[in-house]
C-alpha cells in the first residue's frame, strides 16, 4: 500500500469544492474487477489523464455503508431478475471529511444510476424523520419494511478526467460485517467508471490494452452472496466466476 500511496501522491489534486461540479449524480456505471497487486502500474499508466480527489491531506478515503433490505431480500431479488427501475438503499459514513448521508440509488430502465442523498448526524439502524422522507419521495418502499442487513467497508481513490466529465472510484481493502461475522476480499479492485453519458475514457481504453472485461457484481450483491448461502446466484455465475479467478485462482462459486 505504501507504493500506492507514493504513485497516488505524485498525480495532481482536486478537493471535494473542486469536485462539486462533477459530482454525477445521474450517470451511466462500468464496473471492473482485478487484483490489487496491478493496481500500482495501472495509476501509473492514468497520472497524465487524472486528477485525484485530496481530502484534508489524505488520496485514499474510508467508506463505510450499511445496507437495508426487507426480510425476503426483495432488493436483492430483483436485481438478481435484470429488473430496471430498481433501488438500493443505505446509510454511508465518509470517514475522513466526517460526513454521513442517507443514500437512495435508482436503476433506471434506460441504464442510467441516479442517486440522491440527505445529510444525517449519525448512522442509524432504522429509517425516519428526513431519510423517510427522502425513501417516501423517491422509492414505493416503507421504511418498516426494510431493516439492516450487513455493513461494508473499503477504501477509496477518486479519480477525476483532467478533460471530459468523468470520475473513476477504484475500491481496495474490501470486507463484510453481519452480526460479529466478517468477509474480507482485500486481494479484490472494484473500479467503477462514472460518466454523464458512455464515452471515450482513458480508464477504459487502459482496461481493454489490459485485457480486464467489463462487468462485475455490486458491493451490495456480492454482500448477500457471502453471507446467505442459500440464495439464488445463477445469473450473477459470469461475473462471479471473474471475481473468484482473482481472489483465488479458480472459478469456484462464491
Amino acid at each position: 500500500m505504501e507504493n500506492i500511496r507514493s504513485i497516488l501522491n505524485s498525480f495532481s489534486p482536486i478537493t471535494l469544492d473542486e469536485m462539486d461540479g462533477i459530482k454525477l449524480m445521474n450517470r451511466t456505471d462500468t464496473k471492473y474487477v482485478f487484483p490489487q497487486q496491478q493496481l500500482p502500474q495501472l495509476l501509473e499508466e492514468l497520472r497524465d489523464d487524472y486528477k485525484i480527489l485530496d481530502v484534508n491531506g489524505q488520496r485514499i478515503s474510508r467508506y463505510e455503508s450499511l445496507y437495508f433490505d426487507t426480510e425476503n431480500l426483495d432488493l436483492y431479488h430483483r436485481h438478481h431478475r435484470g429488473k430496471t427501475n430498481r433501488h438500493k438503499v443505505r446509510y454511508r459514513k465518509y470517514v475522513e471529511s466526517d460526513l454521513n448521508f442517507f443514500e437512495i440509488k435508482f436503476k433506471s430502465n434506460k441504464g442510467r444510476t441516479i442517486k440522491s442523498r440527505v445529510k444525517q448526524e449519525e448512522i442509524l439502524h432504522d429509517i425516519r424523520d428526513k431519510a423517510e422522507q427522502l425513501l417516501h419521495k423517491k422509492t414505493p418502499l416503507q421504511s418498516s419494511d426494510l431493516k439492516p442487513m450487513f455493513w461494508v467497508h473499503y477504501s477509496r481513490i477518486t479519480l477525476v478526467n483532467k478533460h471530459a466529465p468523468e470520475r473513476v472510484t477504484v475500491d481496495t481493502d474490501l470486507y463484510y460485517e453481519k452480526d460479529g461475522a466478517t468477509r474480507h476480499m482485500n486481494d479484490l479492485v472494484i473500479a467503477e467508471v462514472k460518466q454523464d453519458r458512455a464515452g471515450r475514457s482513458p480508464f477504459a481504453k487502459l482496461m481493454k490494452k489490459e485485457h480486464i472485461r467489463s462487468g462485475s457484481v455490486s458491493k451490495y450483491c456480492f454482500g448477500v452472496l457471502s453471507f446467505f448461502k442459500d440464495i439464488k446466484q445463477n445469473n450473477f455465475k459470469y461475473n462471479l466466476r471473474n471475481i473468484n479467478k482473482v481472489l483465488y485462482g479458480t472459478s469456484a462459486s462464491a
